[in-house]
């Protein structure tokens, strides 16, 4: 699967999405791109998911329609991200072409 990492995204997340092309906006050059055009450069490119740590994204975006999957993480904190790597590794390899998602970190 493709995947983009927003901006709040964890790097080190990569190394446990093993079997995965992952990417992050920063790399792309769309580190200054807003959530919506993120969100259509992402499906244009062919990236199957979007993993985000953006809580709001699905109040500020109109997500019908999308071909991406959504998976937001709810915190930044490499830390608290990393006690819970299987737990995203299982919600990626579940989720599939336009779902939304949200992973709850303790």
């Amino acid at each position: 699967m493709r995947i983009l990492f927003d901006q709040g995204t964890p790097v080190p997340l990569r190394r446990s999405l093993t079997g995965h092309v992952v990417a992050t906006a920063y790399e792309l050059g769309w580190s200054t791109v807003t959530n919506g055009d993120l969100i259509r450069l992402a499906e244009q490119e062919g990236y199957e998911l979007l993993l985000t740590t953006d809580t709001n994204l699905r109040y500020q975006q109109n997500l019908q329609g999308r071909s991406i999957a959504i998976l937001v993480l709810t915190t930044t904190s490499w830390p608290r991200i990393r006690q819970v790597t299987g737990e995203i590794q299982a919600a990626v390899a579940a989720i599939t072409a336009g779902d939304y998602q949200e992973l709850p970190i303790p």
